[in-house]
């Protein structure tokens, strides 16, 4: 008797790639971010990378035709866009310059905690004791990497900078959520790096100036940060996002940081501290623990 060999279809193949192309583009731009801080400053760059990207997302805008949001969820977007693009940008790449791109990339991971926080506080949820213990283990785990990095969590170091991209992605988060039950997801995302880039226009003379003296490899970086993590990934986290609910897509992101300790790794010759791997492992379980326990 022959059996049927049945191919993957188009309805589970294009999700799974959503997903690769998200977990890839955004790992990898941790260490694309080291590359770049080597010939460029942080503000600079951060400026630099995302007026290329803002081509991208006003051609998107230019092809959808949607150039006007209502006076409500305009000024929304702006805030979005000065949290979600501009601080957080501005923060990671302040903080990426004394600390280690796969450390960064478990700091930044914690932002789920300042999700759960923001929906405690302004949403009155529910916060249980599994919960508390998840986000005590997660900072516990952050303390441990910031041990071993420069300035340690010392106000102003790059661990404690890094903490706050990661509080300023929450935030954002929680923001745009109900902008993209009335707007297309990727209308909205175009719109707020449109948003964003404005607010980081002061650096962007500086960022033209130092990327125009910078190597090929440097340059290279910048371009790859413009289109890869900004319009692939964010793209694809869209696409991922539709088709399995954000529960289920958000427990893929813990997949994140161990992929961009590979990166680091091969980009950047960076290897991992035990202290590094310790602390990432008690930030990942904390984190894992306070959407999945912690919800119940």
């Amino acid at each position: 008797m022959t059996q049927t060999i049945k191919l993957p279809t188009q309805t589970t193949l294009l999700p799974a790639l959503a997903v690769a192309g998200t977990i890839i583009s955004w790992s990898a731009s941790f260490a694309a971010i080291g590359i770049s801080l080597r010939e460029l400053e942080p503000l600079p760059m951060a400026s630099v990378r995302f007026a290329l990207a803002s081509f991208l997302a006003l051609g998107w805008l230019l092809w959808q035709r949607q150039f006007r949001f209502p006076t409500r969820d305009l000024f929304v977007i702006l805030i979005c866009g000065v949290l979600g693009i501009a601080a957080y940008n501005m923060l990671l790449n302040l903080g990426q310059a004394s600390v280690s791109a796969g450390a960064a990339s478990f700091i930044v991971n914690t932002q789920p905690l300042f999700m759960v926080g923001l929906a405690v506080v302004f949403l009155k949820e529910r916060f249980s004791a599994w919960a508390w213990c998840g986000a005590l283990l997660a900072l516990s785990g952050v303390a441990v990497i910031a041990s071993g990095q420069p300035g340690g969590l010392v106000f102003g170091a790059g661990t404690i900078l890094i903490v706050g991209a990661a509080a300023s992605a929450a935030t954002y988060s929680v923001l745009q959520r109900p902008l993209l039950a009335r707007h297309n997801p990727l209308s909205v995302t175009a719109a707020v790096v449109l948003a964003g880039t404005v607010a980081l226009c002061p650096w962007l003379p500086a960022g033209l100036e130092q990327l125009a003296a910078a190597s090929q490899a440097t340059v290279g970086a910048v371009v790859f940060l413009a289109v890869a993590p900004a319009a692939i990934g964010q793209s694809c986290w869209t696409y991922a996002l539709k088709h399995f609910g954000a529960a289920r897509a958000g427990q893929f992101l813990y997949l994140i940081p161990p992929c961009a300790m590979f990166f680091a790794w091969a980009g950047l010759g960076e290897t991992p501290e035990t202290r590094t791997l310790l602390g990432g492992a008690l930030a990942l379980g904390g984190v894992l623990a306070v959407n999945t326990l912690g919800r119940r």
